[in-house]
C-alpha cells in the first residue's frame, strides 16, 4: 500500500466553478448530539463548511435545538423527535429518512449516545439512506453490536473507526489490528463494500476495490477529543460535493492532518484542541491548492 503523496493529494481538490452557488456545492445532512455530546455536532458542521460545502443541516433531538442553534450560525436545524435523556428516538426515522433525500450526502454518529431507541434509529437510516454516508463514532459502535448492516446498501458507505471501533468492527483484538493495520482494512473493505478509514498514526484508507493509501499527515495533536468529528466533517463535506469516496477519504485525512501540523507548529502539539484543527484548515487549503508542490 503506498504513501499519499501531497501531489497526489492535490489532484482530488473538488474543482469550484466561477459560477458556481451554495447549491453547486452540495448540501449535507448531519446526525449527530445528544445531551451532554453536542459539541461534536458542532465540530461536525463547521468541519463541513471548512471543506468548501454549500450548505449544511444538522438534524438532532428537538430537546437540544435551541441550545445548539445560536453556536452554529450558518449551520441549518431540524428538531427530531428526542427520547429522553436527549437522544434521538425511533420516532426521528421517518422525518430523517425525507431529509436526506434532499441532501447529498450524510454523516451518522458523533456524539449521538447507544441507547436503545438511538441503535433503532441509526439501523434505519443505514439501511434507508439513499445517499453516500460517513458512519462515524457511535453509529460505528452500534454497527459493531450487530444492530445494523452499512454494507450492500443502495448508496457509497464511508466508515471512520478508530483502532478500538475496528476491535468491534471485526471480533479482533486492537492488538491484532495494530499488527496488520494495512491487512486488516484492505480486507474489511473489501468484504463489506465500503471504504474504511482506519484512524491512527499513519491512517489507513481502504477501497471496497482493493485500491488503499497510507497517510504521511498528522502527529500527537490530532490525539485530542473532538478532532475525529471534524475530519467526518471534512468527508462528508467532500462527499456532498461529489467526490468519489476513496477519494474523499484520502484528501480528507490529507488535509486533516497537514491542519493539525500547522496549528501545532504554532501552538505545540500539546496545546492543540480539536477547534483549532478547524481554525487551521484554511491555511492547509491553502498551502494545498497553491503551493508548489514537489
Amino acid at each position: 500500500m503506498k504513501t499519499l503523496t501531497a501531489r497526489e493529494a492535490a489532484g482530488l481538490i473538488p474543482v469550484r466553478p466561477a459560477d458556481g452557488h451554495k447549491g453547486t456545492f452540495g448540501h449535507l445532512l448531519v446526525l449527530a448530539g445528544s445531551r451532554g455530546m453536542t459539541g461534536a455536532a458542532r465540530l461536525v458542521c463547521e468541519g463541513a463548511y471548512r471543506t468548501g460545502t454549500g450548505l449544511v443541516t444538522l438534524g438532532i433531538p428537538e430537546q437540544l435545538s435551541d441550545a445548539v442553534a445560536p453556536a452554529l450560525l450558518e449551520t441549518m436545524h431540524i428538531p427530531l423527535p428526542g427520547a429522553e435523556p436527549g437522544v434521538f428516538s425511533a420516532n426521528a426515522l421517518t422525518p430523517a429518512i425525507e431529509a436526506v433525500k434532499a441532501r447529498s450526502a450524510l454523516v451518522i454518529g458523533p456524539g449521538m449516545g447507544q441507547s436503545s431507541e438511538t441503535s433503532r434509529f441509526v439501523q434505519g437510516m443505514l439501511q434507508a439512506c439513499n445517499r453516500p454516508a460517513v458512519v462515524d463514532a457511535d453509529a460505528l459502535n452500534i454497527v459493531g453490536e450487530g444492530a445494523a448492516d452499512t454494507g450492500a446498501r443502495m448508496a457509497p458507505r464511508i466508515l471512520t473507526p478508530h483502532p478500538g471501533e475496528m476491535a468491534r468492527l471485526t471480533g479482533q483484538s486492537v492488538t491484532e489490528i495494530q499488527g496488520d493495520r494495512e491487512g486488516v482494512a484492505q480486507r474489511f473493505a473489501r468484504e463489506w463494500d465500503v471504504t474504511l478509514v482506519l484512524k491512527g498514526h499513519r491512517t489507513v484508507i481502504a477501497a471496497k476495490d482493493g485500491r488503499g493509501a497510507v497517510n504521511p499527515t498528522g502527529d500527537t495533536a490530532l490525539a485530542k477529543g473532538g478532532t475525529g468529528d471534524v475530519l467526518s466533517g471534512i468527508i462528508g463535506g467532500l462527499a456532498a460535493q461529489g467526490c468519489d469516496p476513496f477519494d474523499a477519504a484520502r484528501l480528507a485525512v490529507y488535509l486533516h492532518g497537514l491542519a493539525g501540523a500547522l496549528a501545532a507548529a504554532e501552538l505545540s502539539a500539546r496545546a492543540v484542541m480539536a477547534r483549532d484543527i478547524l481554525a487551521a484548515l484554511p491555511r492547509a487549503w491553502k498551502q494545498l491548492e497553491t503551493e508548489d508542490i514537489p
